[in-house]
């Protein structure tokens, strides 16, 4: 599996586990206050929250391998 760069993964966490859920917050409460249908707000925050799981699963496997190889290269010195 290639590494993601440090600076990459460090975005992509931020972006999963704080600007993605601070996001959905943020537009259930305004698109409820503004009158939008339950169900629309419903939709798009589900779909916001499972992208924030992908990238979250994606960064996950990412660390696992990353964590392998490092340890691989200890047990070798």
């Amino acid at each position: 599996m290639p590494k993601i760069p440090d600076k990459v993964y460090n975005w992509l966490k931020w972006i999963a586990l704080i600007a993605i859920p601070a996001f959905v917050a943020f537009l259930s409460l305004v698109l409820s206050a503004v009158g939008v249908d339950p169900n629309t707000i419903n939709t798009i925050c589900t779909i916001l929250s499972a992208t924030a799981g992908l990238i979250g699963a994606l960064i996950g496997v990412s660390t696992i391998a990353y964590n392998k190889e490092q340890k691989e290269k200890e047990e070798k010195n």
